[in-house]
């Protein structure tokens, strides 16, 4: 299966526009953003829990980074309230359940072999960092081998300078709209910059990103 899989094209993805799919496990769907395999795939998914389900016992072969977008996520390990940052490296496992319910934005078998600390950051009591300019603040989450994962903060009315994504930038839009010189992005898109794009960001409602950078292929 190939969903979204040429890393040279910008993929758009807003509420609405992309299908909802049952899993093989009963109560949880999957939202297919990118993916490249099957069961076993390389993948970039929101994933939706309905309260009381949960999914069975598995290692995480290529390992497994998920942000908890609302809801509370647990497994045998901890619980992970919405705003989590969960990094669960190659070969680490769990059984991951629900009692409530939650959302989750999840990235399979995108992980260096090297990168083996497991991380997990509650952002919601965060110490966000004044970032370029007034009206924009980020919170770091990840950094690993020229990859960066961070939140960050846009104030109404910001418009930022125009800037460019030497290895691409991937962007999921938490709360508010986000805006360049392409389009709107409603709370709950999903953007993905290919590598040597640029654009001029900005916000007048202001909004919240959850963004990768330096992650995808040259071409």
């Amino acid at each position: 299966m190939q969903v979204r899989a040429d890393f040279s094209r910008k993929e758009v993805v807003r509420p609405g526009e992309a299908e909802w799919v049952a899993s093989p496990q009963k109560g949880v769907d999957r939202l297919m953003l990118d993916r490249i395999g099957d069961e076993i795939a390389r993948a970039t998914t929101l994933v939706r829990f309905e309260p009381g389900s949960f999914f069975p016992h598995h290692v995480h072969g290529g390992g497994e980074e998920v942000f908890v977008v609302d809801g509370l996520f647990e497994d045998e390990h901890g619980r992970y309230p919405e705003g989590t940052y969960l990094r669960d490296p190659i070969g680490t496992s769990h059984s991951p359940f629900t009692k409530h319910g939650c959302l989750l934005f999840v990235k399979l078998w995108q992980f260096s072999p090297k990168d083996v600390a497991r991380v997990v950051i509650e952002t919601k009591p965060g110490d966000w960092m004044r970032a370029g300019r007034d009206g924009m603040a980020v919170l770091p989450l990840h950094d690993f081998e020229g990859e960066s994962t961070y939140l960050i903060r846009l104030a109404p009315g910001l418009q930022l300078e125009r800037n460019m994504h030497p290895a691409g930038e991937e962007i999921l839009v938490l709360d508010g709209t986000f805006s360049d010189e392409h389009g709107d992005y409603p709370a709950g898109t999903w953007i993905r910059d290919p590598a040597g794009s640029e654009h001029t960001p900005y916000s007048v409602s202001g909004c919240t990103l959850f963004v990768k950078a330096g992650h995808l292929p040259k071409i």
